[in-house]
């Protein structure tokens, strides 16, 4: 198999995995979602559509937050081996859980009325969590 034929089977995969999560974005939402989720260096929307087009493939840290993100296999997403359970690959992709210092950062990165709106959100869950 040649690279190009690896970026444009990894593409077909994302774009499923992204159908199947009923999550629809051009690259610009995508990059800003992805980012939200990443722990590393942020993608830019040039990225992610080389990524959902089959111009390049994302690096294995990326397949990783991606899995994780549309429920899938880190394997399957990059090489398209067989698709284990949904449990396993929540089990797999559990390592790599936000820490709070990174949530931290991403969160001062808002802007004011978003930071707002998580906080009411964040409030309003627990309130829920307290009635339960």
């Amino acid at each position: 198999m040649t690279v190009a034929e690896e970026k444009q089977d990894f593409s077909k995969r994302l774009k499923d995995a992204m159908r199947k999560a009923r999550l629809e974005a051009g690259p610009t939402r995508f990059a800003r979602e992805f980012n939200l989720r990443h722990h590393g260096e942020p993608v830019t929307a040039q990225t992610t559509r080389k990524w959902l087009y089959g111009g390049a493939l994302p690096t294995q840290d990326k397949v990783r937050t991606l899995a994780q993100w549309l429920e899938v296999s880190p394997q399957w997403l990059r090489y398209g081996e067989a698709e284990r359970s949904h449990a396993a690959a929540r089990q797999e992709t559990a390592a790599y859980a936000v820490d709070s210092g990174w949530l931290a950062k991403k969160f001062d990165s808002l802007s004011e009325p978003h930071k707002k709106m998580v906080l009411e959100i964040t409030r309003a869950l627990l309130r829920l969590e307290g009635k339960q």
